[in-house]
């Protein structure tokens, strides 16, 4: 039986952008914020959950928390019996937003729970991690660049198992996100997705697609044409159409520019403050942050000194 550490344990996870326009349900970028939770195992059964931050009026405090939901699955998967532990989770993510909230709870609570097992590391690789939160997010774009940041790209083979690939992004990307006061639930959001799209709109956004991993980790001057959608952000533009009407203003404006996701937030890539073309277009209902890209995905990090 493998030993647990008596400790607390501290994990940090970065929020995702998925698609980056056209690769739907593949591609994946970490960004520079983060959900910080910290667990400890106690004698007593059962759980006790603190959330401040993001969720914290919303979130249960129970088994059904997602973090907690996924650290009991690593548990079993490792055949540990952990009959109770304390979890706090500081939330930096905006929940319902678009922005990787749900993969950042899946992957933290998985490595948060390797961690807390003495060797947990050799008995659960990256692989593994991978695996156990797709049985959880059953598309893999969100959940492999929370898992291992920079840029992703992830997909599921014929057996059903994920893989990625991950690159690191070139230096002058510099992502804006734009994130409305409205939450999407990205349940709903998938139910507004064709049924089948045509030739012409398939190959368009392969050819871009491809062109995306390019952009992004060689030549940003391409982001412009690779970021370029025709199938789902059209397709779901009753749910957010305040997000669509910005992202075709920043993209006339010259500005590169996505559906975060499932929407509702927007990914830019531009100066926030100074890029002329941002000047003269309405942000004032956004909250809008030039944020850095996340070279790391969920890790264990050393616990905060107290105050």
């Amino acid at each position: 039986m493998p030993h647990l550490r008596r400790e607390a344990v501290r994990v940090v996870v970065p929020a995702t952008s998925a698609n980056v326009g056209p690769a739907f349900d593949c591609a994946g970028l970490a960004l520079g914020v983060f959900d910080d939770l910290v667990a400890m195992v106690t004698d007593d059964d059962g759980v006790l959950v603190e959330v401040s931050g993001e969720g914290e009026e919303s979130l249960s405090r129970g088994e059904d928390h997602l973090v907690v939901r996924s650290m009991r699955s690593t548990f079993q998967h490792l055949g540990v019996n952990v009959p109770g532990f304390v979890l706090r989770c500081v939330n930096s993510i905006p929940h319902g937003r678009g922005l990787g909230s749900s993969a950042a709870a899946i992957v933290g609570g998985i490595v948060l729970a390797r961690a807390m097992v003495v060797d947990g590391r050799d008995r659960l690789t990256d692989d593994d991690v991978l695996q156990l939160a797709l049985a959880q997010e059953s598309h893999p774009d969100n959940v492999a660049a929370a898992l291992h940041g920079g840029f992703t790209v992830a997909w599921v083979d014929e057996d059903g198992r994920g893989d990625v690939a991950r690159m690191e992004p070139h230096p002058d990307i510099r992502p804006v996100i734009m994130v409305p006061s409205d939450e999407l639930s990205t349940a709903k959001a998938r139910t507004l997705l064709p049924a089948s799209v045509s030739l012409a709109d398939a190959t368009a956004n392969i050819a871009r697609a491809a062109l995306l991993v390019h952009a992004m980790t060689v030549d940003p001057t391409r982001l412009m044409a690779a970021t370029t959608d025709r199938i789902h952000q059209q397709s779901r533009a009753t749910c957010y159409p305040a997000s669509l009407k910005l992202v075709s203003l920043l993209r006339a404006a010259g500005v590169p520019a996505v559906i975060s996701g499932a929407g509702p937030s927007v990914l830019a890539f531009a100066d926030a403050m100074s890029a002329p073309a941002l000047q003269g277009i309405d942000t004032s209902e956004w909250t809008v942050r030039e944020v850095a890209v996340s070279s790391t995905g969920a890790r264990e990090v050393p616990l905060l000194p107290p105050a």
